[in-house]
Formats: structure tokens, C-alpha cells, sequence
């Protein structure tokens, strides 16, 4: 009786297309996940950026708003911050400076008719766009000797700790701050007018400290929010 014999396996021809097409699957799905990566990265940077914006705004705001805070309405209450001697210009009340790029605030937080003997009663913010950051000043005005906090770093990049990955503030020629009337009308005749603010725009223009891996460039986003420092206009 005759055997019937058979061959199994495949040819080189079909191992090289099957190589082939196997790496082509691979090929995709690394950039698959290669693209999810970049796009969490990216995600990721967005949403830290914006927190640390937001996080910003919401001090500033709640600083700002408590601008002119006088609950004993003591007259003569405010003070020159450069000199801690009583402000020149009173009408000002805690509104002593008011700029694109800075203002100086004033309250009496303790409630003891001074201004200034207590921490966080006199702040500065400004804008300090070579160093692509904002920074924060507390000056203590305690029986007329000035001392201060100096301009310490409050949103952007650290001098002294540079290894600290944070956003930078680039407003650039946009102001850091607007100002407005009751009316709503913009206020340019700084500081002449200061006892007319009613309300303060507040607008940030940031970009993330690290690139986007999906474009190469930081994210650039923009934030503001409007004050109405309530107190100051109030009159006594």
C-alpha cells in the first residue's frame, strides 16, 4: 500500500510578509501610545499652569478687596507707604498707589485705628516683567519706622531656587491691572483719580514653565477676574 506523505510549515515568503506586517502593527501602536503620552504631558502642564494662575487671582482678589478696610472709620488713618508717615493725599484712603503694573493697598485689620503696626495691613503687588513674575511686598509701619518684606516672589519663577518648575507671568505691555468706575467707565488719570475706583480687572497672561512635548512650545493661556474693593467707596 502506498503512503501519502505531506509537508506543513511556511515558505520564507510568507514568514517575511508576516514580519512585515507585524511591525507595522507595532510601528502603530507605539505611536498610539507615544500620542497619549504627549497629549497627557501636555494635559497635564495646561492644568497645573491653570491651578497655579487661579490659585493667584483668588489671593489677589481677596487682598485687594479688603482695600480700604477702616471699621472704626478713623480719620486720618492712612499712611505714606515709603515714609510711614500719614499719606499727603488722605482722599486716597487704601488705595495709595494704583498702576498698570502695581498697586499698594492699605487696611486696618486689627481694628486698633492704626494702619500699618499689624502684618498684611500695607501690601504691594507688582509686575515684574524682566523676572517674568509677580511679586508680593508687606511693609510694617510701627511707631513710624518702616520695615519691609522686600519683593518676595508670589506667582512665577524663584531667583533663588531656580530648580523649582513654576509658570511665568508674560503680560508684557498688558496691564496687570485696570481700573473703573462706578459707572464702569476706565479710569486713566492715575493717581489723581484713585477715590473713584470702584472696581479692579485683574489680567494675567502666563505660559507654562516647560514645553507642550506635542508642539514644542510652552502653553500660553490667559486669566482674569474683576475686584471691588467695597470699602473704598466708602464715605466718612
Amino acid at each position: 500500500m502506498r503512503k501519502r506523505s505531506f509537508t506543513g510549515g511556511f515558505t520564507l515568503v510568507e514568514l517575511l510578509m508576516a514580519v512585515a506586517v507585524g511591525l507595522v502593527l507595532l510601528t502603530a501602536i507605539w505611536s498610539a501610545v507615544v500620542a497619549g503620552q504627549r497629549s497627557s504631558t501636555g494635559i497635564e502642564r495646561k492644568v497645573t499652569t491653570g491651578q497655579d494662575a487661579r490659585a493667584g487671582l483668588e489671593i489677589l482678589g481677596a487682598e485687594i478687596r479688603m482695600a480700604s478696610f477702616n471699621p472704626l472709620f478713623t480719620t486720618g488713618l492712612w499712611v505714606d507707604p515709603a515714609r510711614c508717615s500719614g499719606a499727603a493725599n488722605q482722599g486716597w484712603r487704601g488705595i495709595q498707589e494704583a498702576a498698570a503694573s502695581s498697586v499698594t493697598i492699605e487696611m486696618d485689620l486689627d481694628s486698633d485705628g492704626l494702619c500699618g503696626n499689624s502684618a498684611n495691613e500695607i501690601i504691594r503687588y507688582a509686575y515684574d516683567a524682566p523676572s517674568e513674575r509677580i511679586t508680593r511686598e508687606t511693609i510694617r509701619c510701627a511707631a513710624g519706622i518702616r520695615t519691609s518684606s522686600g519683593a518676595q516672589p508670589f506667582l512665577g519663577p524663584i531667583p533663588s531656587n531656580p530648580a523649582v518648575r513654576t509658570l511665568r507671568v508674560i503680560n508684557g505691555a498688558a496691564p496687570l491691572f485696570r481700573y473703573y468706575d462706578g459707572k464702569g467707565i476706565e479710569i486713566v488719570n492715575l493717581p489723581a483719580e484713585i477715590p473713584r475706583i470702584r472696581r479692579i480687572e485683574i489680567v494675567l497672561v502666563v505660559e507654562s514653565a516647560d514645553a507642550d512635548p506635542r508642539t514644542g512650545e510652552p502653553r500660553r493661556m490667559a486669566f482674569s477676574t474683576s475686584v471691588m474693593p467695597r470699602n473704598h467707596g466708602v464715605q466718612f
